[in-house]
C-alpha cells in the first residue's frame, strides 16, 4: 500500500489532480471533503453530469476520476466508453449491480455509498500505487539527460527540436506551443507527452499549462518566473519543487 512520503509532503511530487462527477451535490461535497483530507490528492474540479465531465477531461489534465454511475443523459459507464485514454477511475455508486461492468473497464476501485473516509483512503492508495508504478515505468523510458534533441511532428513533417534552444512549452487545448530561440512550433500533443519526451534534467513542469527549460530562467519572483521577455505563472503545487531545482543550479 502506498504511503505519503516526505517528498510528497514537501511538494516535490505534485498532488494527484482529481475530478469528482456526481449528479447529487451532497455526494460531490462528501467526496471533495475526502479529497481535501488526503495530502496526495488535490481537487481539480467537480461537476454534476458526465457530459460536462467529458469536456473537462478533454481540456484539462486529470489524474483521478471519482465517478458516479447513475446520471441522467449519460451514465458514468457511458462516459468511460467515450474516453480513449481515461485517467485512473474510482466508481462511486449506491448499487452493487455495476461491479461486473466496473471490472470490464479496469477501474482502480469500486466504492458503495454511503462513503466512509477509511474506505475512500484505501481506494486513493490503490490509485497512488498505480500512478507511481506507471510514472516509474515512464521515467525508465525517458531520454537521458545527455540527449541533445528530439523530433516533433509539425503538420506533415518531422522537425528537429534542439533541447538547448527551447525556452518553454505552453499548452493550447489539444496542442502545445514549443517556443525556441529562433522559431515556434505548434504541435498536436499533450503536456504529459512532452514531459515524457523532454529530458527531466533540463525541463520542469511549473504550471498546468507550462513546462520550462531551467537553463533559460532569468528571474523568479513571487508566483512567476521570467524567460526571455515572457513572465510565466508558477502553480502553487509546483513552487517548492521548482525553487529547490533552481537552488541546485
Amino acid at each position: 500500500m502506498a504511503v505519503v512520503t516526505p517528498e510528497t509532503e514537501a511538494g516535490l511530487a505534485p498532488p494527484l489532480r482529481c475530478l469528482v462527477v456526481d449528479d447529487d451535490p451532497l455526494s460531490v461535497q462528501i467526496v471533495l471533503n475526502c479529497v481535501a483530507n488526503t495530502p496526495f490528492l488535490r481537487a481539480a474540479g467537480s461537476c454534476n453530469s458526465a457530459i460536462e465531465a467529458a469536456e473537462i477531461l478533454r481540456t484539462q489534465e486529470i489524474d483521478v476520476l471519482f465517478l458516479d454511475v447513475e446520471m441522467p443523459l449519460m451514465s458514468g459507464l457511458d462516459l468511460l466508453r467515450t474516453l480513449p485514454h481515461p485517467p485512473q477511475v474510482v466508481l462511486i455508486t449506491s448499487s452493487q449491480s455495476y461491479a461486473v461492468q466496473a471490472f470490464e473497464f479496469a477501474v482502480a476501485d469500486y466504492l458503495l455509498k454511503p462513503l466512509s473516509y477509511p474506505r475512500f483512503l484505501q481506494a486513493a492508495n490503490k490509485v497512488l500505487d498505480a500512478i507511481t508504478a506507471q510514472r516509474a515505468a515512464e521515467a525508465d523510458a525517458l531520454p537521458s539527460s545527455s540527449a541533445e534533441f528530439t523530433f516533433v511532428k509539425v503538420d506533415t513533417k518531422l522537425v528537429r527540436v534542439d533541447f538547448a534552444d527551447v525556452y518553454y512549452v505552453e499548452a493550447l487545448g489539444d496542442y502545445v506551443h514549443i517556443v525556441m530561440k529562433n522559431s515556434k512550433f505548434i504541435v498536436y500533443s499533450t503536456m504529459r507527452a512532452i514531459e515524457d519526451k523532454f529530458p527531466v534534467g533540463r525541463f520542469v513542469r511549473v504550471h498546468r499549462s507550462f513546462i520550462i527549460n531551467i537553463d533559460h530562467v532569468q528571474a523568479l519572483e513571487d508566483n512567476s518566473l521570467l524567460i526571455k521577455d515572457k513572465y510565466i505563472p508558477i502553480g502553487q503545487t509546483y513552487l517548492r519543487g521548482l525553487s529547490q531545482r533552481l537552488n541546485k543550479l
